[in-house]
């Protein structure tokens, strides 16, 4: 026998409306629980009842039929503790959620001006990393997105999904690359999606790169999974560890392996800096040497591209543990992974309390290493 939904009586539901509106929610804390596909996920707990969970959600108490059908819900007052619940975006309201610059190298300019670290980035502003330049700007849910050099992206949509924590994002690169660590606490993602002229390349929780220039974009995931759709042809899922391209003329080519992080040694000092070794990568026709200071590449510091492999020189002039991260390149530019190895920056002049001494100007009095 088949359950059929059970409305509210209304002398049931109009003192429980009055009490939401003297008492407000229940005491319960909210469970989001991330993303699936285009549904926000909630794990239900003491206390909840479908209508309340619709108030709370889709600022309508009225859709708890909906949300009755879409969960095969017995009973909106019985709610199952720990039952998840799923929430279409398409019925959640959106808030703004600006973005914000954490990490700015050279003349980087947001909608013409130069910025500079802490600057907020609002929806619809460009943001234009100069030669030698970086910036790296970091989402409501803490997703980062770092610009190389050379880079012009526009930032169509910052919204966020009320109530979830979930990001709605649309980027879009004109020129350049974008690398991003998406959803870094694994909480999922409402929408992200980073588009070119070519493809449009949506994510659900990644490490994701996308490249474009003249003649094609190309796209590669280092965790996760992403979709990528081509304006004109083809249309892929891409898994960790594999990239695509989609040519000017909008076709998309066929998925396949990124080449492998290069086997690179252990840094140590030579007579003009850092010194480090690292073989041919196969099927790569050149390398990406970078310095930075985290471990993902997130405040790149400095980039440059190698055609062979062998040894690589490097230094950081600022203290602090610092990584060079190097990553090879196959013949289409596919970019595969980053093999990271710590190093030690320029070494600080302390006064005789143990503190660094202060040029006057925000940084430190540093040392000749050499």
């Amino acid at each position: 026998m088949t359950s059929k939904r059970r409305p509210a009586p209304l002398n049931r539901l109009a003192p429980l409306m009055l009490a939401l509106a003297c008492f407000g929610a229940p005491p319960a804390q909210a469970q989001p629980m991330g993303a699936d596909g285009s549904d926000f996920l909630y794990r239900v707990v003491k206390g909840d009842i479908l209508l309340e969970i619709s108030r709370r959600f889709t600022d309508s108490a009225g859709n708890w039929p909906v949300l009755q059908h879409i969960n095969q819900v017995a009973d909106t007052y019985k709610l199952p503790i720990g039952k998840v619940l799923r929430i279409p975006f398409s019925m959640i309201p959106e808030v703004d959620a600006p973005a914000r610059l954490v990490h700015v190298r050279g003349a980087v300019r947001v909608n013409g001006r130069l910025a500079q670290a802490g600057d907020d980035l609002p929806q619809g502003g460009t943001l234009v990393t100069p030669p030698g330049g970086f910036a790296t700007l970091q989402l409501s849910d803490g997703s980062t997105l770092t610009l190389p050099a050379n880079s012009t992206i526009v930032l169509e949509r910052l919204q966020a999904f009320k109530g979830t924590g979930l990001t709605d994002t649309i980027v879009s690169i004109e020129d350049g690359s974008l690398e991003s660590v998406v959803s870094p606490e694994d909480t999922g993602v409402g929408r992200f999606e980073v588009r070119t002229p070519v493809a449009i390349t949506g994510v659900r929780g990644t490490r994701l790169r996308v490249h474009k220039d003249d003649e094609v974009a190309r796209t590669e995931v280092l965790e996760g999974v992403a979709h990528t759709r081509a304006s004109s042809t083809g249309q892929a899922m891409l898994r960790s560890g594999h990239g695509v391209t989609a040519r000017s003329d909008g076709v998309l080519g066929a998925v396949r392996p990124l080449p492998a992080a290069p086997a690179l040694s252990v840094p140590v000092r030579g007579p003009q800096g850092w010194q480090a070794e690292f073989p041919a990568v196969p099927g790569a026709v050149a390398y990406l040497v970078r310095v930075a200071g985290d471990p993902l590449g997130t405040r790149l510091l400095s980039s440059e591209r190698r055609d062979s492999a062998g040894q690589v020189t490097f230094s950081a002039g600022r203290p602090g543990t610092h990584y060079v991260l190097v990553r090879a390149i196959d013949r289409d530019g596919l970019m595969g992974p980053d093999a990271v190895q710590p190093f030690e920056g320029r070494v600080s002049l302390l006064s005789s309390d143990g503190n660094p001494v202060g040029t006057g100007y925000g940084d430190t009095v540093t040392l000749n290493e050499y």
